[in-house]
């Protein structure tokens, strides 16, 4: 059992220490030569040929290990058929409906090896383009890992995107192939994605085949176009030779898109991208060969890309992919997966946990988490409240917190707590400090470095080796949005600030920014001062248009299991955020909902709010996991400006 130890620093946070393993001198060592640090993590990996330099930085471009040649499925298979792993379990699958598949090694290196030959067999090579469109199965991982097997640039699309997704994304990477599946399961409800697919190949101009997964066993149409992937893949061979891909050669293409304008297709090469990926797993998760780590994302979004198929695998760990919602079957879905698999890591969303914590604590405490040892958030900072719940009930104050930043851009953690490398003393809501070779600085508008605790922009100042390539056929779109503001760092688009003893805290996207009377106000802080208040379970904060103040700021809140809503609730909330932050902190309408807007990947969709508060247009909530939220809201801003 870890006793924490509690103190209050000049700033009242909180703070845990933890013991752990220490490697001293890692990070000055990056500092004094970064290539040649660079040069050591690359070495982890598994090259057919060794790079010639070290990175060629041309800004905004960078590229890594020039001439190098690797491969990614290599890295991720191959290596461990001569060892034991040959026959460990390298992906538990847990269905939404209970069924679970076990997949080892051996069984998952002859799977992609038979849907390289079947991509082979037509006309696929290095360089082509394939999109993929699946649920959370095995066939996934498997998809991706092919494509990487023979050069082929793979696009994952998330599963619960509309037709138009499709279409732009398609069109815009000309890919050649989808693979796709009969359906997928959501809430015990049937998501007809193969329908959705035909929908958008005949706005298409480059699909040759769509291949089709069984996954639900539905009738669909059958077009001249598709091929069954059991069909396809049953008569081939088990042994695809890997392409040797150059360092820079584009691994994937993963479309991250803002409120507005055309999908950015985020480009990540090989080389620099595995190695950023291999040596922040082994600092932060300090993986160990009985680890089986629980990644709670979804393939779709980065996070499934880098912490759910190619770190893990890289590694040699057991993974658990899980199909289904947090919350179904019941609230204790991801409690139960980590009793029944012995889960010992799990990395999620702090949206995740404030639902969670929001059911009480009855539900957690009535599974066994003792396997656990490391407990990780990921997509959005995490409030201090939350962070406490996490640490003490389900950690039974016994697994140190790793709150990860980092960037579909970044391609991997950026900032953390490395419970690999060193003695670390937590900071709830924190993100602790920078990886090793990662050098950050918070600027002003200016692109001027602020003081410590005074809040700007998140930069980085030096190139590292987990950044995009560019963007897909828009090289001055790339240099526009992450370099013009602050010239030669990458501007990150997040609001952040740097403690008196030098942790970093994220306040949010500076898009989300709240402006109230000339103060500048992150929807994290807001957020978790609200949280901080014993009957709220969840916070969601947005800014109506105001001609005095600018903005003023409106809160939705959930409230926790047994809290009673009274008619002074929302005056003591607010009496509650003037003595925690201050009067400028304090709302102009607070709403109690039963729900927040929030996307499947478990992050509050804000714009939606601030769209609804400002009677303005509310645009695509194709990926909104429940449309009744909106509804709810919508509904009760209505009522309420009828007696205005």
């Amino acid at each position: 059992m870890i006793d924490p130890q509690y103190r209050k620093d000049d700033g009242h946070q909180e703070i845990i220490s933890l013991e752990g393993n220490k490697i001293k001198g890692i990070k000055s060592i990056s500092q004094i030569d970064p290539k040649h640090f660079w040069s050591n993590c690359a070495k982890n990996l598994t090259w057919f040929k060794e790079w010639e330099q070290v990175l060629d930085w041309n800004p905004p471009f960078a590229r890594w290990f020039l001439g190098g040649k690797l491969n990614a499925a290599y890295n991720c298979l191959d290596r461990h058929l001569i060892s034991e792993k040959k026959n460990h379990a390298a992906i538990i699958w847990e269905g939404e409906d209970g069924q679970s598949v076990t997949i080892t090694y051996n069984q998952l290196f002859y799977r992609v090896n038979k849907l390289a030959n079947a991509l082979k067999r037509l006309g696929i090579k290095k360089g082509d383009r394939i999109t993929i469109y699946l649920p959370m199965i095995p066939e996934l991982v498997i998809s991706m890992l092919a494509c990487a097997r023979i050069g082929a640039i793979h696009s994952v699309i998330f599963s619960g995107f509309s037709s138009q997704s499709i279409i732009d994304r398609v069109n815009d990477a000309e890919s050649r192939i989808i693979i796709t599946a009969d359906g997928g399961y959501r809430r015990g409800k049937i998501v007809q994605l193969k329908k959705i697919v035909d929908e958008a190949v005949k706005q298409t101009s480059t699909v040759e085949k769509v291949i089709v997964v069984k996954r639900t066993h539905e009738d669909i149409d059958i077009n001249e176009k598709d091929i069954w992937f059991e069909d396809l893949v049953n008569k081939e061979s088990n042994y695809c030779v890997s392409e040797w891909m150059e360092s820079n050669d584009p691994l994937f293409i993963l479309y991250t898109s803002g409120t507005t304008g055309k999908p950015k297709g985020v480009v990540h090469g090989s080389g620099g991208y595995l190695t950023h990926l291999f040596n922040s797993a082994k600092w932060v998760f300090n993986f160990v060969p009985t680890d089986v780590f629980f990644c709670t994302a979804d393939i779709g979004w980065v996070t499934g890309h880098s912490y759910v198929v190619y770190a893990p695998l890289m590694h040699g760990v057991t993974e658990i992919i899980y199909e289904g919602a947090p919350d179904y079957p019941d609230q204790g879905q991801y409690w139960n997966i980590i009793e029944k698999h012995g889960a010992t890591i799990l990395y999620t969303t702090p949206t995740a946990l404030r639902s969670y914590m929001r059911y009480g604590n009855d539900i957690p405490n009535s599974y066994d988490l003792s396997s656990l040892r490391l407990l990780g958030t990921v997509g959005e900072p995490i409030n201090p409240e939350v962070w406490m719940w996490y640490f003490n009930t389900i950690g039974k104050n016994n697994c140190p917190i790793i709150d990860t930043w980092w960037q579909t851009e970044t391609g991997g953690i950026m900032i953390s707590m490395c419970t690999g490398i060193e003695n670390i003393q937590m900071k709830p809501g924190s993100g602790t400090f920078s990886l090793p070779g990662i050098e950050l600085e918070i600027v002003d508008d200016h692109g001027k470095k602020v003081e410590a605790n005074k809040k700007g922009y998140l930069t980085v100042k030096e190139p590292w080796p987990g950044m995009l390539l560019s963007l897909w056929n828009n090289k001055e779109r790339y240099e526009k949005t992450y370099w013009e503001k602050t010239r030669n760092s990458y501007f990150a688009g997040d609001f952040a600030y740097v403690d008196n003893d030098g942790y970093y805290w994220i306040l949010g996207r500076a898009d989300d920014i709240l402006k109230v009377a000339g103060h500048r106000l992150g929807t994290i802080e807001l957020e978790s001062a609200f949280i901080s208040h014993p009957s709220v379970a969840e916070a969601a904060v947005t800014s109506k248009k105001d001609e005095i103040k600018g903005e003023t700021i409106i809160a939705f809140l959930v409230l926790r299991k047994g809290a009673e809503l009274s008619s002074q609730l929302d005056i003591e909330v607010n009496e509650h955020i003037k003595n925690t932050v201050g009067p400028i902190a304090s709302a102009e309408k607070i709403y109690f909902v039963n729900k927040l807007p929030k996307t499947r990947s478990g992050k509050i969709m804000r714009r939606l709010l601030r769209s609804i508060v400002n009677n303005e247009t509310i645009g695509d909530i194709t990926t909104l996991e429940d449309e009744a939220s909106i509804e709810e809201i919508t509904h009760e801003l209505q009522e309420i400006n009828k007696h205005l």
